[in-house]
């Protein structure tokens, strides 16, 4: 009876430190990269949030102007108020 031949695998076990320390680096980058993409993200909705309170702010001083000066139109450059043009009809109150 014949004895089997021992086979020996040549396939290498790991990649090389240079494969290695490319996919580290490119894994580190990637991750890098979403952490920045939140924080950008959160900032993003705090100024959503922000400007939706300018909003707010803005129609509030629409509204006192619409009260104290009839109108909110206003050159927002040297603040003229920007009165309706009349109609040529006489103020009907009764």
């Amino acid at each position: 009876m014949a004895k089997k031949e021992e086979i020996i695998d040549l396939k290498p076990e790991k990649i090389s430190e240079k494969h290695l320390k490319k996919m580290q680096d490119l894994v580190n980058n990637l991750n890098r990269s979403q952490i920045e993409i939140g924080g950008i993200e959160i900032r993003k909705h705090e100024l959503v949030h922000a400007m939706s309170t300018l909003r707010e702010d803005l129609t509030a001083l629409q509204l006192e102007f619409e009260k104290e000066y009839g109108t909110f139109d206003v050159n927002i450059t040297d603040g003229t108020i920007n009165y309706p043009k009349e109609n040529g009809e006489a103020d009907k109150k009764d």
